[in-house]
């Protein structure tokens, strides 16, 4: 039986100058739909499992696009609710080499920024389901979103699903020190922690031990973190992307997860040239939450889940468009790029 899992968040129009264009002198923007969650269930969609992306959206055709991109690749839009008055739009301008992507955010008073726990029904959401997975982007956009989501956990751990968050911090949406005042009470819901050394220190208040510089990731760093966050949190698993930036065209890219008793570190990945990094962590998530969730162990789940984002970083637009095959390939070690005929 496939597995069902339900994603919750914001779902926002993208539009980006062609190529590696500034923003300054586009003539024209590429239209996209994506969002940290909405980038999740299309991933897991597209593996074989039931995925569910939950919003609220207003009554129009842009708003219907979000949903319609959502279909197209298999995610079910049963649970979106329809009212407010705008979908949030980023603006995205891709780096190169040494100048660097940037992000101009125009998502004030969207529709799921604005939405309730009455919007929804989560009690017949979560009935039934897996797994729930969250970002910290969604608390972030507004306090009703940060109720909003400590509802519809409340909803999935009195149902029994398991609960994953990407910890995502945000400088352009918070301060560290709202996030940690938000962020920390709802661990108390979440089995499985994503997130990075920046995310870990700015969303929960743990600092590395070693710090990324030049390129340099040091996964011993983390150990003891993992281990602060399980024993504060009671974790199932603490996992940690670990990004090597070189400069935007060319990152190192592997990850490490503990179980509370064994560490591992992935296979590492040397991209070049990056096509769009923007959700390549959600891809990560992805490939996790997929594989953890259909019976894996923490390695080959972990493979899988570094694998698949580094695919992503080859694909231009937010959702991660590859099969497990593909993803499972590379996993395995073919990263030739030849011709599959």
């Amino acid at each position: 039986m496939k597995k069902q899992i339900i994603t919750l968040g914001e779902i926002m129009l993208r539009l980006s100058p062609a190529g590696n264009q500034r923003f300054i002198q586009a003539q024209q923007l590429d239209v996209e739909y994506g969002g940290g969650e909405a980038n999740v269930a299309v991933s897991l969609s597209n593996y074989g499992d039931r995925s569910y992306f939950v919003t609220k959206l207003p009554h129009n055709d842009i708003a219907q696009g979000a949903v319609n991109a959502l279909r197209r690749y298999g995610v079910n839009t049963d649970y979106i609710s329809r009212g407010g008055e705008r979908i949030g739009i980023y603006f995205m301008e891709k780096g190169s080499a040494m100048r660097p992507s940037q992000v101009i955010y125009d998502r004030a008073h969207s529709a799921i920024s604005e939405a309730s726990a009455e919007d929804f029904d989560f009690d017949q959401i979560m009935e039934g389901k897996d797994w729930f997975h969250w970002t910290g982007i969604t608390p972030a956009i507004s306090d009703q979103a940060a109720a909003l989501t400590q509802s519809a956990c409340k909803a999935a751990k009195e149902k029994g699903l398991t609960i994953s968050c990407d910890l995502n911090f945000r400088k352009k949406l918070w301060t560290p020190e709202k996030a940690q005042r938000i962020m920390r009470p709802l661990m108390e819901y979440v089995d499985v922690c994503i997130g990075n050394e920046e995310d870990a220190e700015l969303c929960l208040g743990f600092k590395p031990t070693s710090k990324v510089e030049q390129g340099q990731t040091d996964a011993e760093g983390y150990k003891g973190i993992f281990q602060e966050m399980k024993a504060q949190f009671g974790f199932k698993y603490v996992v940690s992307t670990l990004r090597e930036s070189y400069s935007a065209s060319h990152n190192g890219w592997k990850a490490m997860i503990y179980d509370g008793t064994t560490f591992y570190e992935s296979r590492r990945y040397d991209i070049l040239p990056i096509v769009d990094r923007v959700g390549g962590g959600d891809a990560f998530a992805g490939g996790l939450i997929h594989m953890l969730v259909n019976g894996k162990g923490q390695e080959e789940a972990l493979e899988f889940a570094v694998a698949a984002s580094a695919l992503k970083h080859t694909l231009p637009g937010d959702f991660n468009l590859v099969t497990e095959a593909e993803v499972n390939r590379l996993a395995q070690g073919d990263a030739s790029g030849r011709v599959q005929r």
